[in-house]
């Protein structure tokens, strides 16, 4: 009979595509991954990795189980699901990923109503970009993730995951008070064509959204400062260094010498939860999204805020 802990190896050694890959993923040992898949391939009685370089790849036969393998997983996914379901109770481990403004924003206070309302329920949560938590979503590395994307740049959600809105963040433009455009009461991006930019560091979906945005209108950005922290950004901006793109969620407290204009209705992210569909019916899945829904409802000011 297959293991179900070897067959978990194979499917993250063909997520992954390598051995390391698959022990950061597993949280084990590159050697722990090797004695897992030499104990799997005397089960089958057939090779299943081959060298390739100094890395290794499926062979047919690996390919042909890890396919088996990933509907296995999914099945036992089902299967706890239905056993939680069944129980009805909230309890066991839930994890949950976000991106760092919806950490802030949200993690909080949905965390704090979870324990309170399912005290048996343990709450693990990170940071985490939309592109790495939807990847870690579907490999089963997290529950939950609080992702985003931009009225005009969707965020590729793939099969099976399902998905529920959480809110609207608008964005407003953060500038020096000096700047000339300060006493605007709306703002489009275009107007900051011959300024330099605060944005988020390269390969980041905010960054991609902020250079694709200025280039389909015509703008090359200047982007002089690149900076993850919104605090940094800010202080930044308070220098008199350039101007960014702040939405609302999670903002937090604005130093002096910023000034906020709102960008035009247009320009919003749409912030949502995705999960597995084969965890649907867990309890704790439905309990830590109804959370995050009822504190959504509260957490982004309709003005700015300064």
């Amino acid at each position: 009979m297959l293991n179900l802990e070897r067959l978990r190896t194979l499917d993250a050694l063909a997520r992954y595509g390598s051995v390391s890959g698959a022990a950061g993923g597993l949280h084990v040992t590159t050697s722990a991954v090797s004695q897992q898949m030499a104990k799997l391939e005397r089960e089958v009685g057939q090779p299943l990795l081959t060298k390739n370089g100094r890395g290794v790849r499926l062979t047919d036969a690996g390919r042909l189980l890890a396919d088996h393998a990933a509907r296995i997983l999914s099945q036992v996914e089902l299967a706890q699901s239905d056993i939680e379901a069944q129980r009805g109770r909230v309890v066991g481990e839930v994890r949950i990923g976000a991106f760092p403004s919806a950490a802030r924003g949200l993690f909080p206070a949905a965390i704090t109503a979870l324990r309170a309302d399912h005290p048996e329920l343990r709450v693990r949560s990170c940071e985490l970009e939309p592109e790495r938590s939807v990847a870690r979503v579907l490999r089963g590395d997290l529950d939950l993730a609080i992702v985003l994307d931009w009225s005009n740049k969707r965020l590729p959600v793939p099969g099976g995951l399902a998905q529920v809105h959480l809110l609207d963040d608008a964005a407003d433009v953060a500038m020096p008070v000096g700047h000339p455009l300060v006493t605007r009461t709306e703002v489009d991006l275009e107007d900051f064509a011959d300024d330099e930019w605060v944005s988020w560091p390269e390969g980041e979906f905010c960054y991609e959204w902020l250079v694709f945005t200025l280039r389909s209108r015509g703008i090359e950005p200047r982007i002089a400062h690149l900076a993850g922290e919104h605090h940094t950004q800010l202080a930044l901006i308070a220098a008199g260094l350039g101007v960014c793109v702040t939405p609302r969620l999670g903002r937090g407290p604005v130093p002096e010498g910023v000034a906020l204009v709102p960008v035009r209705s247009q320009m919003r992210r749409h912030v949502y939860a995705v999960w597995r569909t084969d965890a649907d019916r867990r309890p704790s899945i439905r309990a830590a999204v109804e959370a995050l829904r009822g504190v959504a409802v509260h957490s982004v000011p309709t003005t700015p805020q300064i």
